[in-house]
């Protein structure tokens, strides 16, 4: 197996330095209802504007069906095929535009499924799992396929399952699996009273 703990410059929990998105999922092991409603219950309970929870998920198990699990599949767009084709498990998170106290606009739905999927990623680890986000697959036939109302928005799709070695992968894809993690350094990113002004690491 691949162990690519992130390499920070200051201690972070365990959890979020070996969440890493993977691509070389054992095709064989399947997730769990136990797991998989783990999964969920980690995104339900993110924070949320007004506590407004705007995310709503699709999911497709591979093991219990098969055939809109390949309907999903085949939303994807092909480089993203090449390796899903072996999670056994996908979900889709979409983003409600709309408050549903009060049917507003809510400009803050998109931000809160980002942290409601991010669970799902954490959640996965914990679970000595591994999750992907995607944003490579066609919105207007996942749309068109699932039914999925206007007001939601699909912001990603997400595989989850196993991990195995990287072997089974193509060239392309084992080098990138192989690659070492990186991030820019804090300060190009974070700033401290001022746009552009680096934090102080000090």
């Amino acid at each position: 197996m691949t162990d690519k703990p992130a390499i920070t410059h200051t201690p972070i929990h365990d959890l979020l330095a070996r969440r890493w998105s993977g691509r070389a999922y054992d095709a064989h092991k399947r997730v769990s209802r136990g797991q998989l409603l783990a999964l969920l219950e980690a995104a339900r309970w993110a924070p949320s504007c007004f506590g407004d929870q705007p995310w709503r998920y699709l999911v497709w198990d591979r093991y219990r069906d098969p055939v809109t699990w390949q309907k999903a599949f085949e939303c994807l767009g092909v480089w993203n095929q090449n390796w899903v084709k072996n999670a056994p498990l996908l979900m889709l998170a979409t983003s409600d535009s709309v408050f549903q106290k009060n049917a507003k606009p809510n400009r803050w739905g998109q931000y809160d499924t980002g942290a409601s999927s991010e669970n799902i990623c954490l959640q996965a680890t914990a679970l000595g799992l591994m999750a992907h986000q995607m944003g490579g697959f066609d919105v207007d036939k996942t749309r068109k396929t699932f039914n999925i109302p206007d007001a939601y928005t699909p912001m990603a799709m997400i595989a989850v399952g196993y991990q195995t070695a990287p072997d089974i992968l193509n060239d392309e894809l084992k080098q990138q699996e192989l690659a070492a993690r990186e991030r820019h350094p804090l300060g190009e990113r974070f700033f401290e009273g001022a746009w552009k002004v680096p934090i102080d690491e000090k």
